[in-house]
């Protein structure tokens, strides 16, 4: 008998049904994946554990669920008991500059408000940590976000950042309403890969003005976009970040009416009242940041 098998159906049994389960249960899994599985368990056992619609347990399912309960729903106070009621793992994961910049940062008052604490940080894309964050590969992310962030987690707005264009310093444009006033636009397009927010919200402002600009340098972060226009490469559609002065060799241009691009913290809500709160203490901080940053 498959163990993990038994915690699946003690999430079932406990929220009454398949889809309750899997937006409690504290990791990242589908519905197809506890269907399987509890289908799985039910032919280990040779017993229908519970009826499907309406939702009930059969006989033999509550006396399963009897049994595992006092195990499954005592697991998490015994590790908060055994870890002296602290958290002593953290996963963090962000972009580059997140890391690099802001990260460095947090990271000390988060430690000393939880002695012991071990932090790991992982590095990706806006797409990457939403799924290492579904996957349960990380408590907590900062990252750009959608207006509308997956229901299955939680999410708070940090910084709005104005969307630019750079371009070199010795360019003639003014404005970018120079380019598009243009039949056809000739200069090469520096941008980050298309699935990132700062791209995405780009190119669809410019569908609804009717224009056509597609990325021909794609860059791994904003720092490289930078990078790249300074060398003569393109020009290049990024954000404008607080506190971050450009290089000589660049200058940016507003971009009007363009949505700004968001910038937040994500996590899991079902997660136990002791990791919570250490996710809170770092949302917290990055708040406080955040508002040093645009006061600046």
């Amino acid at each position: 008998m498959n163990v993990h098998h038994l915690e699946l159906f003690y999430y079932v049994a406990l929220h009454g049904g398949i889809m309750p389960a899997v937006r409690s249960i504290p990791y990242g899994i589908q519905q197809p994946a506890v269907s399987a599985q509890v289908a799985q368990l039910e032919d280990a056992l040779g017993v229908t554990l519970f009826q499907r619609r309406p939702f009930a347990l059969t006989a033999e399912g509550e006396r399963l669920f009897k049994f595992i309960q006092p195990f499954f729903g005592n697991l998490e106070r015994v590790v908060n008991d055994l870890q002296g009621g602290q958290v002593r793992y953290f996963r963090i994961g962000g972009s580059a500059i997140i890391l690099r910049d802001h990260l460095p940062t947090l990271l000390p008052t988060v430690r000393k408000k939880f002695p012991g604490l071990k932090i790991a940080v992982r590095e990706g894309f806006q797409a990457q940590l939403v799924d290492m964050l579904s996957n349960d590969e990380v408590d907590l992310v900062v990252t750009t976000i959608d207006r509308q962030p997956p229901a299955s987690l939680n999410s708070v707005v940090l910084l709005e950042l104005p969307m630019v264009l750079l371009v070199e310093k010795s360019s003639t444009l003014k404005s970018a309403d120079e380019l598009w006033r243009r039949d056809k636009i000739d200069e090469p397009l520096v941008a980050l890969p298309p699935h990132e927010a700062i791209t995405r919200t780009f190119q669809t402002k410019l569908e609804e003005l009717g224009l056509e600009w597609f990325t021909a340098v794609e860059a791994s972060s904003v720092d490289f976009i930078e990078a790249y226009v300074a060398g003569g490469l393109g020009i290049g559609v990024s954000v404008r970040i607080p506190g971050k002065a450009l290089s000589q060799d660049v200058r940016a241009l507003p971009l009007k009416g363009f949505p700004p691009v968001l910038i937040g913290a994500l996590w899991q809500g079902r997660q136990g009242a002791v990791r919570l709160s250490v996710v809170n203490a770092f949302v917290d901080l990055a708040k406080t940041r955040a508002r040093q940053l645009t006061t600046r």
